[in-house]
């Protein structure tokens, strides 16, 4: 925070705006008294130059190609801690010793479980419901069945809303999966580790062991970890509205959920196969790689560049080390989808155009050729999104739950429709 200001002149009328200073990123104007001085509003469709709220958690520069967590480059992270370690860091603020991990790792563990009448919620689905459908339902009506925590105005009661949230999701990503392919439930096992215990959750039948392999679980949780959190996007923004009318914590990142459906958004990984498949064959690269090229042709290259990010996508250097590890274990021979995804990538990277312009490999890319590669249907793609950043979500209604300045968001508009006019009887008419 500075002393300095920005004067805004207005017919005869100059206003004076403060100028807040961060501590990393641009400074940014105060307008919030700019309507009751001079009786204007701002206009910025999709907030792009807003910013809605002041925050510690997350902070991005998409020129430099930078993702902070609480000041921690997320290759850092992503690199040397696990998920659980980083939604420490994202609720409380601090990376936790190791008595405080093991604690931190019990507590969410004990919540693994879903109530068990739950089950006859989710077999009021159709049968072929999209699992996001089940999951917004789901996540929405826990608030039905853990009264307990559901009271915003008190801290014990957040404190564990957030801890079961976060255990919940994964059984609720994976019972959607199971239901959708008419498979049973699978219970957690709480011996194992987050990622592994998801993953068998989603793949373990009742009539055969199943054993989760390292490499397919540490992919997993970088998956997770790299999508924990992403600074005011466009679902974390509805968490944020949907908290500030009071609203529980389950329906407020139910509305996250629905959210993150959009295709603009969490189902970015999801558009990428879908390119992929419409390629169908590596020889078709080149034919595919000239279209993007061409501002006439309505087909993009899904999975490259990125909307934040002017540079490298920071998170898909660690997506791309998991992606070869995965792909050499599982290899790619009998994938077409595979083959064409690395070829693709090979192409790209050797593409003029396309390193001029900056637009690499990004961490959609490499995320859905890894859940591709361990068998999971575009269908899953975005729920197991909605699990990564169930933590992000949580932090942020959190941080803004807590904040004594908090109040109801309510965007203003710029109005262009019929000004007033009399109602006219439908004979006049």
């Amino acid at each position: 925070m500075t002393d300095r200001s920005a004067k805004l002149t207005i017919d005869d009328t100059e206003i004076e705006l403060p100028i807040l200073s961060p501590t990393a990123g641009p400074d940014v104007l105060d307008i919030r008294k700019l309507y009751a001085q001079a009786g204007v509003f701002t206009y910025d469709p999709g907030y792009t130059s807003t910013a809605s709220c002041d925050s510690t958690i997350t902070f991005i520069d998409g020129d430099k190609g930078e993702l902070l967590h609480r000041g921690y480059p997320i290759d850092q992270l992503a690199g040397k801690s696990h998920y659980l370690e980083v939604c420490y860091l994202l609720l409380y603020g601090e990376l936790p010793t190791a008595a405080q991990l093991e604690d931190f790792e019990n507590r969410v563990t004990n919540h693994t479980m879903l109530h068990e009448q739950m089950q006859y919620f989710f077999r009021g689905f159709r049968r072929d419901a999209h699992p996001m459908a089940i999951m917004t339902g789901v996540v929405g009506a826990m608030s039905a069945f853990y009264h307990d925590s559901t009271d915003i105005a008190d801290p014990w009661q957040r404190e564990v809303a957030s801890l079961r949230m976060i255990a919940k999701m994964p059984t609720i990503a994976a019972w959607a999966y199971k239901y959708s392919i008419g498979q049973p439930f699978v219970y957690p096992r709480n011996d194992l580790d987050y990622a592994s215990n998801f993953l068998r959750m989603c793949f373990a039948v009742p009539a055969e062991e199943y054993e989760v392999n390292p490499i397919l679980s540490r992919a997993m949780d970088r998956i997770f970890t790299l999508h924990a959190d992403h600074e005011q996007n466009a679902s974390t923004s509805t968490v944020r509205l949907a908290s500030s009318s009071g609203a529980n914590p389950f329906a407020c990142i139910a509305a996250g959920i629905a959210c993150l459906w959009g295709p603009a958004h969490g189902g970015a990984n999801q558009a990428c196969l879908e390119m992929l498949r419409e390629i169908g064959t590596p020889n078709r690269i080149p034919e595919y790689i000239e279209r993007a090229k061409d501002k006439n042709d309505p087909f993009r290259l899904m999975g490259f560049g990125h909307r934040v990010y002017k540079n490298h996508d920071p998170r898909a250097t660690v997506m791309k080390q998991s992606a070869d590890e995965v792909l050499d274990l599982l290899g790619v021979e009998d994938n077409p989808l595979l083959q064409v995804a690395k070829e693709l990538e090979r192409k790209a990277l050797e593409d003029p155009y396309f390193t001029e312009k900056k637009l690499f490999p990004n961490v959609d890319f490499y995320s859905g050729i890894i859940l591709e590669a361990m068998g999971f249907p575009t269908s899953m793609f975005t729920p197991i999104f909605a699990v990564s950043r169930t933590v992000g979500w949580i932090s942020q209604w959190k941080e803004m739950i807590e904040d004594p300045a908090m109040k109801i968001g309510r965007p203003r508009q710029l109005y262009l429709g019929a000004t007033t006019r009399d109602y006219q009887d439908i004979e006049d008419r």
